[in-house]
């Protein structure tokens, strides 16, 4: 029997070349004796920190854990099947899981941002086009928030723009779970679509751009000072598809910041007070991003990835007509089954751009687990 092929070639080589746990059981301790000092609960911009940190690392632990576990069963089978026994069908099931698993936990290792860990606010707005790009920009609102639930995190629409015949004008979106943001970064940028129009009566193939902006939600204990003189805001009537949600006062808010022209907006709250927090709280995130991009000195800027919302500007192309793929431009990563993508299925695309950003920008193979068709 052929040996498949191992994440690494030992147990311990598997922990080690993901991440140090003792180190990391290490500074556990240590965030433990800070959060032992009753003193530290009063002032949450110092404890809420730690104790972020402190689920993270028991999280890793947990996950080495796992890890742990899932080679010894492997290394069990492969025991069993130098004894003789047939067990190559358990023996690659095994394997398989221990290799996305791997996966999982190298990406989770990514991280590190400072603001990785975040939840992610999610703006989609629809290129030139008209009814063509605005289906795209709903059909990719759909794609993350399928992904979201797959992954276990909630999320909310804070304020949507309905087309006149289809799709979306914009939306405004968070996703709330570990590491929403981190994950989601890449995603930054025009995204197109190649398909034959359903819109189009002589069954055309058309092309659509749509674009996608994610910012981290910051909380509490990152300070943004907002003059109230610098803020302009508007209430107006929630819009929507009708029915019993659609409120019938100008409870939503559309708050502006005037020096930078960053607006934001939230409709989803009968409350125009609970609106009105809301809408603050994404624009702290915003000009929190827009400060961290102005001191940014990486080749790559935000401003690259929000270029016109046309040819040649795309980070990733999703082609349904002549053939099938989806083409990640940055990382070169493909996948064939673009149905699986459109329904939330990120992982290939967002590992390869994590392993590119800790590449220094240089893309590296990432096997995308999927044969192009």
């Amino acid at each position: 029997m052929n040996s498949p092929t191992l994440p690494c070639e030992t147990k311990s080589a598997t922990c080690g070349s993901i991440f140090d746990a003792a180190r990391l059981k290490t500074d556990l301790a240590a965030i433990e004796q800070k959060l032992s000092d009753p003193n530290l609960w009063s002032n949450p911009q110092l404890s809420q920190p730690l104790m972020r940190d402190r689920k993270r690392i028991e999280a890793l632990l947990s996950d080495d854990a796992e890890l742990e576990r899932k080679t010894g069963d492997v290394e069990a089978y492969f025991d069993l099947a130098r004894e003789g026994e047939p067990v190559e069908d358990d023996l690659k099931r095994e394997i398989d899981a221990l290799n996305s698993f791997a996966e999982e936990m190298e990406t989770r290792t990514l991280l590190s941002g400072e603001t990785d860990a975040l939840n992610a606010i999610v703006v989609v707005h629809p290129g030139a086009g008209g009814t063509e790009s605005q289906d795209w920009a709903e059909m990719l609102m759909r794609m993350y928030l399928r992904w979201a639930e797959q992954q276990g995190f909630k999320a909310e629409i804070n304020d949507i723009l309905d087309g006149e015949e289809a799709g979306i004008k914009s939306v405004t979106f968070t996703i709330t779970g570990e590491y929403a943001y981190g994950l989601l970064q890449g995603e930054i940028g025009v995204h197109r679509l190649v398909r034959i129009s359903p819109f189009d009566q002589a069954k055309r193939r058309h092309t659509s751009f749509a674009s996608v902006f994610v910012s981290p939600e910051i909380d509490d204990s990152i300070q943004i000072d907002i003059k109230p003189e610098d803020i302009r805001t508007d209430t107006y009537r929630s819009g929507g598809k009708g029915g019993q949600h659609v409120n019938t006062t100008d409870s939503a808010v559309r708050v502006t910041h005037i020096p930078t022209g960053i607006v934001s907006a939230c409709q989803n709250e009968r409350s125009q007070h609970k609106n009105r927090e809301r809408a603050m709280k994404m624009l702290r995130s915003r000009l929190y991003e827009y400060e961290l991009e102005k001191k940014r000195e990486a080749t790559k800027k935000l401003e690259d990835s929000k270029l016109d919302i046309n040819f040649g500007s795309q980070i990733r192309s999703y082609v349904l007509q002549p053939y099938r793929i989806v083409k990640d431009h940055r990382t070169k990563v493909e996948f064939g089954d673009v149905d699986r993508v459109l329904d939330g299925y990120l992982a290939p695309f967002i590992r390869g751009y994590l392993i590119m950003r800790r590449n220094g920008g240089v893309p590296v193979a990432v096997d995308a687990g999927d044969e192009l068709e």
